[in-house]
């Protein structure tokens, strides 16, 4: 069933219907990929529904119940529902969950770790929109010149025309050749640690997510994944 946009983003606890009316008369707000006007419908449970290129509204529309699974994301999977390439995807690792879930950001192909995945269009803008300023923490094995690296990293950069900045930056451990940093950012722009890195003059050999906002991905082993419990998801919700 279509209803205004305005009413569906408000139902989905994303915002006031005032401030839907807003997002739509400042073009924010997009509706199977075409700008959305005020006072346009669209059918929740059909139509795809992005407040700054985020989806707010995942198959099965606002009567779906609200769930979210951790996923240890292995290296080699692509963080998309199918691949046009026929790579390995982790929807083929949460197929046993019995719904369809959507990835909550993304992991690159190389990248592992911490994966969310969830029908709650709500929750995703919230972990996901850089005005909510969620850390997202990574552990990252790298080689080159380390102390400069480091010192570079700690500051704003300008990287391929786009403004970076991590939250903090630490040395974890130190080995022949190699190091481990932990990198905490809140921007979440597009392979934004592997740029950061480059830009530093360090190259990454091994990335890891294990940290978003209040959750950590503990001993969950690479391809496994857990329901999140009603006290982690109210955490999320209201961090």
């Amino acid at each position: 069933m279509e209803e205004r946009l305005s009413k569906l983003l408000s139902a989905w606890g994303v915002c006031s219907r005032r401030q839907a009316e807003r997002y739509l008369t400042q073009g924010r707000v997009t509706v199977n990929g075409e700008t959305a006007g005020l006072g346009q419908k669209a059918d929740g449970g059909r139509d795809t529904i992005c407040l700054d290129g985020v989806p707010l509204s995942p198959a099965g529309g606002e009567a779906a119940e609200k769930v979210c699974l951790m996923l240890h994301k292995p290296r080699g999977y692509v963080t998309t529902l199918s691949d046009e390439q026929g790579r390995p995807a982790v929807a083929d690792l949460t197929a046993g969950c019995g719904l369809r879930l959507y990835p909550v950001g993304r992991l690159d192909l190389n990248s592992e770790g911490l994966l969310l995945m969830t029908n709650d269009g709500a929750l995703t803008y919230r972990l996901t929109h850089p005005s909510h300023q969620v850390e997202k923490e990574y552990q990252v094995r790298v080689t080159g010149p380390l102390w400069a690296g480091i010192a570079a990293l700690r500051r704003p950069m300008t990287v391929d025309g786009e403004q970076m900045e991590a939250v903090r930056v630490q040395l974890l451990s130190r080995g022949e050749g190699s190091a481990l940093l932990s990198i905490t950012i809140c921007q979440g722009k597009n392979r934004q640690i592997r740029r950061m890195c480059r830009a530093a003059g360090l190259t990454v050999h091994r990335l890891r997510r294990v940290r978003e906002g209040s959750l950590c991905l503990g001993d969950l082993k690479a391809g496994q994944w857990r329901w999140l419990t009603a006290e982690e998801l109210r955490t999320l919700r209201e961090d």
